[in-house]
């Protein structure tokens, strides 16, 4: 069993979700409990603790509020497999198209590759160890039989050499493995699991070849350290433990889930893609085993986390079987002026500190005034208004529009320092935002 020593308390959690999203403190607070619950079941000692399942949470909101950054930081947080899917894609099953069972698989995929990385950094040092005794082989000189001409002293001076990096551009011979595969399969079957394993199933049928690369020191010693990891992580132990977090801690958010509820269009006959999609989604939200490459996986303690606009469809309009499945009910706010001038420069991943970091590698100082600051986040609200309303995504095409021009002159600029103010804001979008027809296509 999993169990995380340092998870953070809701209110650490809330604290760090705070360095990269402006407001939407209900939500913050709902997941950062639901996170604190996990770790807390995992200490329950009685058998009880199989009985605890998940408080699974409904977000609701308009689009570009922070649902899904709140949903992947908390995964960071909790360094848990984490995967978003949109309810839309999926089809009802004996339809063409994605089943639902496919997000359980793909979340147990992140999940290896997390645990494989995980497992890579692990054994890096005992890797490099034995990538540069390969690299001292290939490097020291082989008389006609075949033998390495290594003395004790000649291994040092070439290690020495090795290590102060005058031999990075030395070209060396070395082995490359080659997956083999003589057939690739393309279908449009719906049971991609079936596919997959043939797949798998077809190219081990065919032993892996290796080839001869010539390549420089510095890339064998890469490719190296690769190789040797393989050889020393246990791929067994790595599926088996991938499988054990995704099932207790892999997290999947279904986005535009208001999309498959009764109410989002109107529509007549059957509707594939919405009522029979809640019901096949609903077992696997409940608790079910779904079959994968890597075993069975159950999924009764992956939390689920739902959002949707909810416009033309309401909660209440999904089946009650998977109402009931969501507990936890959190209404994001819709973001105005003041969010937005906060969102442009207070989180660690600020749009305006992003902007200046990419210029600033051409040598250009880049600074905004408060001014502009403000205006730029007026503008925002104005289009978001008039318009669709994508909230905070409205300021990534506001800023592209402003500094194209600087953008593409910053390599050739003589003056590197630039100053952002209202007036410069209004000279680049006034024509566009009084031309109401050509806002709607450009910002």
């Amino acid at each position: 069993m999993i169990i995380n020593e340092t998870v953070l308390t809701p209110r650490e959690t809330i604290s760090e979700l705070d360095k990269y999203i402006i407001g939407q403190s209900d939500a913050k607070k709902a997941v950062a409990i639901a996170l604190r619950n996990r770790w807390r079941r995992q200490k329950v000692k009685s058998s009880i603790k199989e009985e605890i399942s998940p408080k699974n949470i409904l977000m609701i909101g308009p689009t570009g509020v922070g649902k899904t950054e709140i949903a992947r930081r908390l995964a960071k947080l909790s360094n848990a497999p984490f995967i978003k899917i949109e309810a839309s894609k999926f089809t009802e099953v004996g339809y063409v198209g994605r089943d639902v069972e496919s997000m359980v698989r793909d979340l147990v995929e992140i999940s290896v590759k997390m645990i494989s990385d995980e497992d890579k950094v692990r054994v890096n040092t005992k890797a490099e160890e034995l990538a540069e005794e390969k690299i001292l082989d290939l490097l020291l000189y082989k008389d006609k039989q075949g033998k390495n001409e290594d003395t004790s002293d000649t291994r040092q001076k070439f290690r020495k050499m090795f290590r102060e990096g005058s031999l990075d551009k030395r070209t060396v011979e070395i082995n490359v493995p080659i997956k083999f595969s003589p057939v690739q399969l393309i279908s449009n079957n719906p049971n991609e699991e079936l596919e997959n394993n043939m797949g798998d199933m077809l190219s081990n049928l065919f032993p892996n070849k290796e080839k001869k690369r010539k390549v420089s020191v510095g890339e064998a010693y890469k490719l190296l350290i690769d190789q040797e990891s393989e050889k020393l992580i246990d791929k067994d132990s790595i599926n088996e433990r991938a499988v054990n977090r995704a099932e207790h801690l892999g997290i999947i958010f279904i986005d535009e889930i208001d999309k498959i509820a009764r109410g989002a269009a109107n529509s007549t006959g059957p509707d594939i893609s919405r009522e029979g999609v809640q019901r096949d989604l609903l077992p696997i939200v409940e608790g079910s085993s779904v079959k994968t490459k890597y075993g069975m996986v159950k999924t009764d303690h992956i939390l689920f986390v739902g959002a949707g606009a909810f416009h033309s469809a309401k909660p209440s309009d999904l089946i009650p079987e998977l109402q009931g499945r969501f507990p936890i009910r959190v209404e994001l706010s819709a973001l105005g002026k003041e969010d937005f001038e906060r969102i442009l420069c207070e989180p660690t991943n600020a749009l305006l500190k992003q902007y200046t970091e990419l210029l600033m590698t051409e040598s250009i100082n880049l600074t905004f005034s408060p001014e502009s600051i403000s205006k730029i986040a007026e503008i925002s609200v104005e289009i978001n208004e008039r318009n669709e309303n994508i909230g905070a995504r409205r300021l990534h095409t506001i800023l592209e529009k402003l500094l194209e021009d600087i953008s593409f002159s910053a390599p050739d600029m003589q003056d590197k320092n630039i100053v952002i103010d209202a007036e410069y804001v209004d000279t680049k979008l006034k024509t566009i935002i009084e031309d109401r027809d050509l806002s709607k296509y450009i910002l």
